[in-house]
């Protein structure tokens, strides 16, 4: 029997949650791709969205587009006991302001892992030292919407520290919903061979390149995915999961985290969790993904 919708937001969905949290056996779950930033950013990208622009490609209707407030409790009320947020910029001379939001949200809302961000700029490395003094405790790196090759020397300092850190970075490279010039498996291949210590969480299980990118975690240990909008019905009619590939996504199942890309997703934030169910990987997978992965990478 098909699962009955759940209308986002409010009590419905909050008991639907809970449910899908008592069947798996947790107390609690870890986002580690949730998105909290400036809020004339964010509605430039809620804009964006609804134009269904270059980088987005279909109608894509932010189900949460609620004030920053609401938005946490959202999230409290799921029982997301630890979350990001994530934030990017699209141009030079961004970061830094970027970063100084952040950090002042992860002082405000203790539930938030200290993000930061950077660019391909002069001013990278600085940057990034910056923010790690501030308490960063994980990086967010787009290269669809920043456009730039992560295998730019102005960041080969970035990749550095951050190795020596033992920082994760959430990096959007696969090429999904559209290609951009430096997505894709080579760029990241390339990187990961100059800095193979690098903690690299492939958002969106690098999607479509699935394949490509469980190849490069199973060769490289500080490499793991997040799980954004995989598997969900929204995601499979545009780049289904090979589902002989199931095999190799249960055997790394220690470093597979959950994402969402709340609060910008197109159904509601349950449905990302029965998409997870329905891989038929179990209840010991599903717990390490949705929280004791990400609780042991940041000690939460």
């Amino acid at each position: 029997m098909p699962e009955k919708p759940i209308p986002p937001g409010g009590e419905t969905e909050q008991g639907a949650v809970a449910a899908f949290r008592r069947a798996v056996g947790l107390e609690a779950l870890i986002d580690v791709h949730t998105h909290f930033m400036p809020e004339q950013v964010l509605a430039k990208v809620w804009a964006y969205f609804d134009a269904a622009g270059p980088l987005i490609g279909r109608p894509w209707p932010i189900t949460y587009r609620e004030e920053e407030k609401r938005r946490v409790e959202t999230l409290r009320g799921f029982g997301v006991r630890a979350f990001t947020s994530m934030l990017y910029p699209h141009k030079p001379g961004m970061a830094r302001w970027l970063n100084d939001w952040a950090a002042d949200f992860a002082a405000r809302v203790p539930e938030c892992l200290h993000t930061a961000t950077f660019f391909a700029e002069p001013e990278a490395l600085d940057d990034v030292r910056r923010a790690l003094d501030q308490g960063a405790r994980v990086f967010k790196c787009h290269l669809q919407v920043g456009g730039y090759d992560p295998n730019d020397p102005l960041l080969d300092g970035v990749w550095g520290l951050l190795a020596d850190h033992g920082t994760p970075v959430v990096t959007h490279c696969g090429s999904g919903p559209v290609p951009g010039p430096f997505t894709g498996p080579g760029p990241i291949a390339e990187l990961l061979g100059r800095h193979p210590r690098l903690r690299l969480i492939v958002a969106h299980l690098g999607m479509p390149e699935y394949e490509e990118f469980l190849g490069l975690a199973e060769r490289y240990e500080g490499v793991m995915l997040d799980t954004t909008m995989a598997f969900t019905p929204f995601a499979e009619a545009a780049a289904p999961f090979p589902r002989t590939a199931l095999p190799r996504l249960a055997g790394l199942r220690e470093r597979v985290l959950l994402g969402t890309d709340f609060p910008n997703i197109p159904y509601p934030y349950i449905d990302a969790l029965r998409a997870l169910e329905r891989t038929g990987l179990g209840d010991t997978w599903l717990r390490a993904v949705c929280h004791d992965n990400a609780a042991r990478l940041f000690t939460v």
